[in-house]
């Protein structure tokens, strides 16, 4: 089989699945028109990001091609007359943003092809339908026995899977479904494994599963044929079908409403090869939010959860988790939808199969299983699809701790920016500013004490002296000098006068004792004629 262009090893196929976001950052008024200029990011990471420039015309061809969807799109209406006033324009950026914040949080128009045109172009600029049909016509050359009646364009919902409608020469009144699809990011098995994987699928008999007629895989893609039918619905056959595949290890992950089929009262799954094909699931956006659901078995019961919500109701829920559930005649389906789609059960993970079919809901209900069960695996493929099994949930469980990562810093720079933490922070600073002036005040308080005892048990100098007066009889003594101060523990500090005269006369002043002076005798004087 001919293939497209096979990526570079090592190379990270793209997941048509992971969910995008867009905002209008700014517009811009050209001569006759205005410009939107659009950032769009893939997934969490900032890095996977990318801007394009759309006019309102662009957004009024996407609102078209989508309408068939019968979604409820909020665009803004067309205007003829001053439609690129300053005030104008702001509105209509405002519309437009709620536009894409409603296309890009429901997850069957974001995953479609035009959405993705318009946001991602260097990814999907391709034309898919001439792809696979050129991919189909080059396989027949090899293979006259088959002829392509038609291609089925509304058929699925994948960007890169492709339908036709085909027939066996042979017998030209039957009629057979052939699907053409890319290999995806989750595709782990070697080329030799995935050709033998893909053989012995279309040996797989059971009364639930639609038998594959014939596959054939290249390095990029893959061409499956099965029977065609007519109409198509569901019933809750499909998890003895899912029992069965669990029992032996092959991943199927791809369990919604599309790919169950009802023929003479009995429900059969669909698509079997997806999973091997690395295909991403339809609800992948939905349990990569949650770390809990981390296995394929898991992965099953999460997207049976979905199916019976959808089979109950007539319609997908709005969100998820789900806590609050219409009336409905049978409350063992509201247990079940429960025990799965609850805020509580995504947090604490899901029931197992074999727990499920104990429930009220379908421990009463009862298969008749005729046909004989066919499903050999050797060993060594069995080895090689618990390794890629295990491959497959270690890459989402890597994308569901990059995804609460991200939570957590996104919730710590909401926290950090808010009104009430700003205040919060500026009453700490406030507080903070008030305790370091108490502390420097006190600290200079201890210093100031500290300097003052110092200089209180410092030992004491003796002031300098007057020189006594001469011995004259006219005088009196003076009056005998205080005490001397006792000795301090350390010697007194040298004086700078750098001479020995004056430690001498200190010594002097020191020992002076007024024992020592003579008193002092009257002379009688003749008395100065000139007095």
């Amino acid at each position: 089989m001919a293939s497209v262009e096979k990526p570079p090893p090592g190379s990270m196929l793209l997941d048509d699945t992971a969910p995008l976001s867009a905002v209008i950052q700014a517009s811009q008024n050209l001569q006759s028109h205005t410009e939107y200029i659009i950032r769009v990011q893939r997934g969490v990471s900032s890095d996977n990001s990318w801007q394009v420039i759309r006019r309102y015309s662009d957004f009024d061809v996407l609102n078209i091609s989508l309408l068939a969807s019968g979604a409820c799109l909020p665009l803004p209406p067309k205007k003829l007359i001053r439609n690129m006033d300053r005030d104008f324009v702001a509105e209509r950026q405002r519309g437009l943003q709620l536009y894409l914040d409603t296309i890009t949080h429901n997850p069957l128009l974001s995953c479609s092809e035009p959405v993705r045109r318009f946001l991602d172009p260097s990814n999907y600029s391709c034309n898919y339908n001439e792809i696979a049909l050129q991919q189909v016509s080059m396989f027949f050359r090899s293979d006259p026995r088959w002829e392509v009646l038609e291609p089925l364009r509304d058929i699925g919902w994948r960007i890169r899977k492709k339908y036709f409608l085909i027939r066996d020469r042979e017998t030209p009144k039957d009629r057979q479904l052939l699907s053409w699809v890319d290999l995806g990011p989750d595709r782990f098995l070697s080329d030799r494994d995935l050709q033998a994987v893909m053989k012995l699928l279309t040996t797989v008999s059971h009364p639930f599963i639609s038998p594959l007629l014939f596959s054939s895989v290249s390095e990029s893609s893959a061409l499956m044929i099965r029977a065609f039918s007519e109409t198509g619905s569901l019933r809750d056959h499909i998890y003895k079908a899912l029992s069965f595949l669990h029992a032996r290890g092959l991943p199927f992950t791809h369990l919604h409403t599309s790919n169950i089929l009802l023929q003479q009262e009995v429900c059969s799954l669909l698509e079997l090869e997806n999973g091997i094909l690395g295909v991403p699931s339809f609800y992948r956006q939905y349990y990569s939010q949650h770390r809990k659901i981390n296995t394929t078995e898991s992965i099953d019961v999460y997207c049976f959860g979905h199916v019976l919500y959808e089979m109950t109701y007539g319609s997908p829920p709005d969100a998820v988790p789900v806590d609050h559930y219409p009336p409905t005649p049978c409350t063992a389906v509201v247990s079940v939808l429960q025990s799965i789609l609850s805020t509580e059960s995504c947090k604490s993970g899901m029931p197992t199969v074999a727990q499920l079919l104990q429930t009220p809901l379908f421990i009463d209900v009862q298969l008749n299983v005729s046909d004989k069960l066919q499903f050999k695996i050797p060993s060594r493929l069995k080895e090689a699809l618990k390794v890629a099994k295990e491959q497959l949930e270690s890459r989402l469980q890597e994308e569901q701790r990059l995804i609460q990562q991200h939570r957590r810093l996104t919730r710590a720079q909401s926290h950090h920016g808010s009104e009430e933490e700003r205040k919060r922070r500026k009453i700490l600073a406030r507080k903070k500013s008030r305790q370091s002036a108490y502390e420097n005040e006190e600290e200079n308080c201890v210093k100031y004490n500290n300097n003052s005892g110092s200089g209180a048990s410092s030992p004491l100098t003796s002031p300098s002296s007057p020189t006594p007066p001469p011995n004259t009889g006219l005088q009196t003594p003076p009056p005998p000098p205080p005490p001397p101060p006792p000795p301090s523990e350390q010697p007194p500090p040298p004086l700078g006068d750098g001479g020995g005269g004056r430690s001498a006369l200190l010594s002097s002043i020191q020992s002076f004792s007024k024992i020592s002076l003579k008193k002092t005798q009257s002379v009688d004087r003749p008395l100065d004629p000139a007095l």
